[in-house]
């Protein structure tokens, strides 16, 4: 089965670390990723742009509306995904559980669902 992992961190956090702490947090990740990787759990992941860069998109009596940054106000921003493969939920929380951000911020896991072929 494929879950996605999202990824939230205050952006504020990550960017009052210091320049060695940012190395290091940067290198778990890679060392997480190079693991799933050769686990076979690894689908897909990225990191996403600041949430400054982000636009919101709606259309409302057929009209294009858009407006800057994210949807909602939260105190934690969606900063990136792993798309993984894992035999069950549990499986997929325990990966989940090694992504580094979720120390300092949450994972969010979630099945992908899975539309029937006709």
């Amino acid at each position: 089965m494929k879950y996605l992992c999202l990824i939230y961190d205050e952006e504020k956090k990550l960017g009052a670390m210091s320049q060695s702490e940012s190395d290091a947090f940067m290198g778990e990740y890679h060392t997480f990723t190079e693991g799933i990787r050769k686990s076979g759990h690894y689908v897909a992941g990225e990191a996403l742009q600041p949430i400054h860069t982000a636009t919101t998109v709606r259309i409302r009596n057929g009209k294009l509306s858009t407006t800057d940054g994210p949807f909602a106000e939260t105190k934690e921003q969606l900063g990136g995904f792993y798309l993984i493969n894992a035999r069950d939920l549990n499986d997929a929380l325990q990966v989940a559980a090694k992504i580094p951000s979720a120390r300092l911020g949450s994972v969010e896991v979630r099945p992908i669902m899975v539309f029937s072929q006709q």
